[in-house]
């Protein structure tokens, strides 16, 4: 079994998955647009470029997402994606480029159980979480 978050976008799945593959180092392998998908499944009026299914993968990992129709899109909570890198300078770079326009819940700062943690809300509204592990834990 695999587990992979799928995220909902406010019409900007496309504007994440591009600053989430330079931020993480991501490669998109799928974005399908709305006008390219089954001709029964037509979108509505100025929704034909927006995506219908995207597919990234960062490190072995895979991220997916879509934009949501409006009557569907609610405000991500109740959630965070947690991200784990071993390199505390380097899990401090991503989750500062994470925050960047975006909202801060806790800074990236050494906790009793991390090198480095912070928890952040990015720009497009999707929480993170990043930790830097200590050893053994």
């Amino acid at each position: 079994m695999q587990i992979n978050p799928y995220l909902f976008f406010n019409d900007n799945c496309e504007a994440a998955f591009r600053f989430y593959e330079e931020v993480l180092g991501g490669k998109i392998e799928m974005m399908l647009r709305a006008d390219e998908g089954p001709a029964d499944m037509k979108p509505g009026p100025g929704r034909e470029k927006l995506i219908m299914h995207a597919r990234m993968s960062i490190d072995g990992q895979v991220l997916m997402a879509s934009d949501s129709s409006p009557e569907h899109f609610h405000k991500p909570q109740g959630f965070a994606i947690s991200i784990t890198i071993n390199d505390p300078t380097e899990a401090e770079r991503k989750f500062n480029a994470l925050a960047e326009g975006g909202s801060l819940n806790m800074p990236f700062g050494r906790t009793f159980f991390s090198k480095g943690f912070g928890m952040c809300i990015d720009k497009f509204g999707i929480p993170w979480m990043v930790n830097s592990p200590l050893e053994g834990m």
